[in-house]
């Protein structure tokens, strides 16, 4: 039998022969099988009610003049409200509050979390205890965690003012969470402390998944401890890097209930980070539409500086 005859009798399955491109195949091709979609009903209606449903209202929001007990109809303004935003220096005082927040938080979380992991990652006596106590923060609602931190800040009963004047460090009590210049600070330290669990646990595992060889190989080489982790040690973590830090950065900079616990955004505006300035604009003040501007704005940021991140990573990839 001749080659040509071969590929004529095969079967229109086989290969050479392309299949019908039959409704069904071409449904299957694509993904849109009934009964998968069926079956993933139960976890897109939860996210299509609680997440995509309030953020397609919150945009449509953002374009009319909706406002708290107003009898008038909302009305359409278009982009009114993001023109008013332009010229809002509140506003954009808070954006700033809420980068240096975001961007001193992420830096000190990984910081602290990096030397953390280290330490838990050695063969050490009782370190299953450590890391049991490392992660209790962590464990904790952000509304204890700022009562608590509120009572370690109190201007007279405070224990930390206690301590350094006990040690002779101060001569008089500091008000931390009202003072103009301690205020944003003081936060930060609590923002740090809070994050910083969730952010040593990841460098942990990401840690534990450095293959044990290469390290006793560079150490038999002569490489140091600093040249062990710049050589073995950092490249195998840095996709774990890049990953935890990018989420710690959007976590902090859309923080809400710690600040507003501490501080509420005082005092005098110096902590107040973009939700705690969209909250008062649209719960105190009623401006509903023009709230929705701001969180669109924010979510605007969000996206775009994930989509650079997710660009980022996959040219990392593909090199």
């Amino acid at each position: 039998m001749s080659l040509t005859a071969a590929r004529a009798d095969a079967a229109p399955g086989s290969r050479g022969t392309p299949p019908p491109r039959t409704p069904g195949r071409r449904r299957q091709a694509l993904g849109l099988d009934r009964g998968a979609w069926f079956l993933l009903l139960p976890v897109l209606l939860p996210i299509l009610l609680l997440s995509v449903g309030p953020l397609l209202y919150g945009i449509s929001l953002a374009f009319t003049d909706a406002q708290a007990g107003r009898t008038s109809p909302t009305q359409f303004v278009g982009t009114l409200n993001f023109q008013d935003l332009r010229h809002d220096d509140l506003f954009w005082e808070s954006f700033r509050i809420g980068v240096v927040w975001a961007v001193c938080v992420t830096a000190l979380q990984f910081l602290l979390a990096l030397g953390l992991a280290l330490l838990l990652n050695q063969d050490l006596r009782f370190r299953w205890l450590a890391r049991t106590l490392a992660i209790v923060p962590w464990a904790m609602p952000e509304v204890v965690v700022g009562i608590m931190w509120r009572l370690v800040y109190h201007q007279d009963a405070g224990i930390l003012n206690g301590t350094l004047s006990d040690l002779g460090l101060i001569t008089e009590n500091v008000d931390w969470l009202t003072d103009l210049s301690l205020a944003l600070p003081a936060v930060i330290v609590v923002g740090v402390w809070a994050g910083m669990p969730q952010t040593t646990v990841v460098l942990l595992a990401g840690l534990q998944n450095v293959p044990h060889e290469l390290r006793e190989a560079a150490q038999i080489d002569g490489a140091g401890v600093w040249r062990r982790f710049t050589t073995v040690t950092w490249p195998a973590l840095r996709p774990v890097v890049l990953a935890i830090t990018a989420l710690n950065f959007i976590w902090n900079f859309n923080s809400f209930g710690l600040v507003y616990v501490l501080t509420g955004g005082g005092p005098a505006g110096e902590t107040r980070l973009p939700s705690l300035f969209v909250y008062e604009e649209a719960f105190t003040y009623g401006q509903y539409g023009y709230a929705a501007a701001m969180g669109l704005v924010l979510v605007a940021v969000v996206a775009v500086f994930l989509t650079l991140f997710l660009r980022n990573r996959l040219k990392g990839e593909t090199r």
